[in-house]
Order: C-alpha cells, then structure tokens, then sequence
C-alpha cells in the first residue's frame, strides 16, 4: 500500500489496531486511510468513527461541536461512501473531487484503490 508518508502509515496502523480491523476489511481500510492520510481528520478521528462500537458517526458532519473544512466533509463523505455505501446531498463525484487539493486528491483516489483492491500491496502490521 502507497502511503502519503511514514507519519501517514503510523497512523493508519494505529487505526486499524485500535479498531481490531480485519485484515480483508477493504471498507474500514479505505476509510481509515483517509483519516490518517489527513491531520485535521486524524484529530477529530474520535467524532468521525465510534472505536467502541465499531461505526461511523454521520451525524459529525452536522454536529456543532466539531468543524470540519469543505475539503475534510468531502474527504469524510467519500470514507463513509465507501465504508457502507453512506449518502446524503452532497454525495457526488463533482462535490466531493472538486475542492480537494492535490494532496487530499492524491489520498482520495487511493483510497478508492483500496477499497476496491486495485493497485494495492498487501497492507503488513
């Protein structure tokens, strides 16, 4: 698996720890390299996915407590999209690609190899 960097990769790792995730779970894998791969998510990784009960929290992108850029509720919806299939208004090639940076861009697209195993090397622990 590319990783963005070695932080990026530490980070995911701790995730997929934390969260007990299956080594074939290409869905939290997706989601979770997104997370990783983006500080401002990373910090608020506790309101975008429930360790204790392993699911998302959809409701973090309308909850007042914690703000998010447009770039990260793009990046979230698109983790949560891929994770179970999640959707609401704003779901949409075009609104979630169009304000990432080259960056998140670059952790989208593979994000999307990851869930549908293209592209990928096995992920080690």
């Amino acid at each position: 698996m590319v990783f963005l960097s070695s932080k990026h990769a530490l980070k995911f790792r701790e995730l997929i720890k934390k969260d007990n995730t299956y080594p074939k779970d290409s869905e939290r894998h997706a989601l979770f390299y997104i997370i990783a791969g983006n500080n401002d998510l990373y910090k608020k990784r506790n309101f975008i996915y429930d360790f204790k009960n392993n699911s998302i929290n959809p409701e973090c992108l309308t909850d007042e407590r914690v703000d998010f850029s447009t770039s990260s509720k793009a990046l979230i919806r698109l983790g949560f999209n891929l994770y179970n299939n999640f959707k609401d208004d704003y779901i949409s090639p075009m609104n979630i690609f169009y304000c990432l940076d080259r960056e998140n861009y670059s952790l989208a697209t593979k994000a999307i190899d990851i869930r549908f195993e293209r592209n990928i090397e096995k992920i080690e622990y």
